[in-house]
């Protein structure tokens, strides 16, 4: 990358940032052009004798998903996703977040263009450990979790767009197809300022698109090896579902009304210690490959971590339904999704509700709006 393009990247960079120190402008900054500058072009990867065989199939079977993504599905077609990064580090980012000890609520940060977020992203592990320890001290429940991939939103495809990283490469063909997906989807539209809007619209897509290339793309091992791991997904994304309710249930209770806290804190530890024992039961029936996948996350859940989660489901089957009543058609869809978008928070929160998507209140289309801005989630 020229100079002057890397001088351009970065004030690109430095706007997903906002309105926060310049410390965390300069990692936000720095940290982007190392991923980009680590990026080649997928051919050239192909021809290196250097790089694994193993790595090479995965790359062409991005391709072979890339393709797929714009000619059956409709995403962007576009730099992103033809080029390839190794990171030498196990995340993209890592993600912070955090909620008060009686709610699911997420603390927000605000940025000028990006609107209100429920999460800081780090390149840096230890720095977003100590920005979790220190939100933890002002009396918060956090979390500061991995990300594999984060968007763009097209804003630096000019510069050659969102590379494939090593991070999530060597996902089985199911959940690689499902994150390219899902990312492209955060190119289609973003509405400033609202994560669970943005986040359950992207896993729509992944989950429609993923089933999709399965179906008509994918070999029967992949079908099985997807059908086994997407179960298990299912049941736990139920459980979670679940228990956030008994909590929410909880935070509205009549001792929280009475701020008899003690009490709240007495029904939270037996909820949480149910949710675990449903978990361990959970657990204890499956067998083989990636059993404890979410063993992690169940020792670190907390608040903060199950209204993260929620962002990512909580609107997914009003965007399904959507998708339904618009025959299937991804232009439609997309072009209903962004009618809804123009909407006021509230009306389409409620549009989108299981049971309230038959017909949503629609008002006027809108252009596709073009805001910058990191994005990344728990991936449960």
């Amino acid at each position: 990358m020229s100079s002057r393009r890397a001088v351009f990247a970065a004030t690109a960079v430095l706007a997903l940032a906002g309105c926060a120190d310049l410390g965390y402008y300069w990692q936000s900054a720095s940290g982007h052009l190392a991923l980009m500058r680590a990026a080649r072009p997928v051919p050239e990867w192909l021809q290196d004798p250097a790089a694994s065989d193993a790595l090479k199939a995965k790359l062409e079977l991005t391709q072979r998903i890339r393709r797929f993504a714009v000619a059956e599905l409709g995403l962007p077609d576009n730099p992103s996703y033809k080029a390839y990064a190794d990171l030498h580090r196990p995340a993209a980012i890592w993600n912070v977040v955090a909620a008060p000890a009686h709610s699911l609520t997420l603390k927000t940060w605000c940025f000028p263009v990006a609107g209100c977020v429920g999460y800081r992203g780090y390149y840096d592990e230890a720095a977003a450990r100590a920005e979790a320890a220190a939100l933890s001290a002002q009396g918060l429940e956090t979390v500061a979790y991995p990300v594999p991939a984060y968007s763009t939103l097209g804003w630096m495809n000019w510069a050659g767009g969102d590379p494939l990283l090593s991070t999530f490469i060597g996902y089985p063909e199911g959940e690689l197809a499902r994150i390219v997906f899902h990312e492209l989807a955060h190119q289609v539209l973003y509405v400033a300022g609202d994560t669970m809007f943005n986040e359950s619209f992207a896993t729509a897509v992944e989950r429609i698109g993923g089933a999709r290339w399965l179906q008509s793309q994918a070999g029967e091992p992949a079908r099985l090896e997807y059908a086994q791991f997407d179960g298990r997904r299912q049941q736990f994304r139920a459980l979670t579902a679940q228990t956030r309710q008994v909590l929410k249930d909880i935070y509205a209770s009549k001792e929280a009304q009475a701020q008899d806290w003690a009490a709240v804190d007495a029904q939270k530890k037996a909820a949480m210690e149910d949710f675990r024992q449903r978990y361990a039961a959970m657990r204890a029936g499956w067998s083989g490959p990636r059993q404890g996948a979410y063993d992690g996350w169940v020792a670190r859940a907390n608040n903060a971590l199950f209204g993260a989660q929620a962002a990512y489901d909580e609107l997914v089957p009003g965007f399904e339904a959507l998708f339904e009543r618009e025959g299937r058609d991804w232009p439609r869809f997309y072009a209903a999704v962004k009618r809804l978008a123009a909407l006021p928070k509230d009306e389409r929160m409620s549009a989108l509700r299981p049971g309230d998507v038959a017909a949503p209140a629609v008002r006027k289309p809108i252009e596709e709006p073009h805001h910058p801005s990191r994005q990344g989630g728990p991936g449960a």
